[in-house]
C-alpha cells in the first residue's frame, strides 16, 4: 500500500507540472491564474487554487479527506508553500482535505489561514445532525493546533492585499442565522485585479445571500466570475445572482449533481441544479466551468 501510494503522489505532482506548463506556455499571463480542482471521490467538494502574478500562492477550501492526496500533489511543483489559506466553512467537503494535510505537512509550508469560524458549541447547539459536522469541526481545529497555526478571523470590509491581487470580504459568520446554519456562516470573498475579478460564496443560503444584499456590500458584488453557492443548488437566490452580473459561473459540482440525477436520469433528484442553470441561461450567461469534466484553468 505505501508503494502504491507513493506511485500515486508522483503521479498526481506529475499531472500538476503538466498543468502548469500547459497553463503558463505562451505568452506571460499579467493576471492571477485560478484553478478549479475535480473532486476525487464521488461526492461534492470544493478546491480552488490560486497563483499571483508575482508568485504567491492562495487556497480557497480543498475538499474531502478523498482530495488531500491530490491537492498536496498539485500544490508541490508550485512551490509547496501556501501564502494564504481560506475556509469557506467546516463542512468535511470544504476543510476535511485541510485538515488532512496538516496532520501531514510533509514538506508543504502554510503561512496563515484564514476564515470567519464558528465555535465548536456552537455547531453542536445549532447543526448537531449530522454528528459527523461536530466531528469536522473538533478534528479542523485540533490539527491546526498540532501545526501550532491559528485561524486568522476576517472582518466584514477588510481587504488583503497579495501583490496585484486584492480580496476583499463581503461576508462572515451570521451567529444569528440558525436555519442552514453552517453553510449561512460561510465566508464571501472577491478577488480582483485590474485584469479580472472572482466572487467566492462558499455554500452561502439564501437568508445569508439576502442579509448580505440589504449591507453596503451588495455594492461590490459584481464580478466576472461567480463560485456557485452551495455547488449550485439550495444556495442563495436569484436576485443575488443578478446583482453579481457575472460572465461566467464556477461549478464545484459532479456529474449527478450538475445533472439532478439521482441514478435513473437527468432530472431524477431532489437537487435545485437544473432550476438554478435556468436562472444562468435567463441571465445570459453562456459560460460554466464544472468541476466534474476536469480541472479548469483561468488566467
Amino acid at each position: 500500500m505505501q508503494i502504491k501510494s507513493f506511485f500515486l503522489s508522483i503521479m498526481f505532482s506529475l499531472s500538476a507540472v503538466f498543468m502548469e506548463a500547459l497553463c503558463c506556455s505562451g505568452q506571460e499571463t499579467k493576471s492571477y491564474t485560478l484553478w478549479q480542482l475535480p473532486p476525487r471521490t464521488h461526492t461534492q467538494n470544493m478546491a480552488y487554487v490560486v497563483r499571483t502574478h508575482d508568485g504567491k500562492v492562495i487556497v480557497v477550501d480543498g475538499g474531502n479527506a478523498g482530495d488531500a492526496e491530490y491537492l498536496k500533489g498539485f500544490l508541490a511543483p508550485l512551490g509547496n508553500h501556501v501564502d494564504a489559506w481560506f475556509i469557506s466553512h467546516p463542512h468535511p467537503d470544504h476543510v476535511d482535505a485541510l485538515t488532512v494535510i496538516l496532520n501531514d505537512l510533509g514538506q508543504l509550508e502554510i503561512d496563515k489561514i484564514y476564515g470567519s469560524m464558528p465555535s465548536l458549541d456552537w455547531v453542536a447547539e445549532h447543526e448537531p445532525k449530522p454528528a459527523s459536522h461536530i466531528t469536522t469541526v473538533r478534528n479542523f481545529y485540533q490539527a491546526v493546533k498540532k501545526q501550532a497555526q491559528t485561524v486568522h478571523e476576517l472582518q466584514l470590509g477588510q481587504t488583503l492585499q497579495f501583490g496585484d491581487l486584492q480580496i476583499q470580504v463581503l461576508g462572515i459568520k451570521n451567529p444569528e442565522i440558525t436555519e442552514n446554519a453552517i453553510n449561512n456562516s460561510s465566508i464571501v470573498l472577491r478577488f480582483s485585479d485590474e485584469h479580472k475579478s472572482v466572487l467566492f460564496t462558499g455554500d452561502l443560503g439564501v437568508q445569508a445571500g439576502q442579509k448580505l444584499m440589504k449591507t453596503k456590500y451588495a455594492a461590490l458584488l459584481k464580478s466576472d466570475y461567480v463560485q456557485m453557492a452551495h455547488h449550485g443548488q439550495a444556495g442563495v437566490d436569484r436576485d443575488f445572482y443578478e446583482a453579481v452580473a457575472a460572465k461566467a459561473c464556477l461549478w464545484p459540482t459532479p456529474v449527478w449533481l450538475w445533472n439532478n440525477d439521482k441514478g435513473t436520469g437527468k432530472g431524477s433528484g431532489p437537487w435545485s441544479t437544473l432550476t438554478v442553470r435556468q436562472w444562468m441561461d435567463e441571465l445570459g450567461i453562456k459560460k460554466h466551468y464544472v468541476s466534474a469534466y476536469g480541472i479548469s484553468v483561468i488566467e
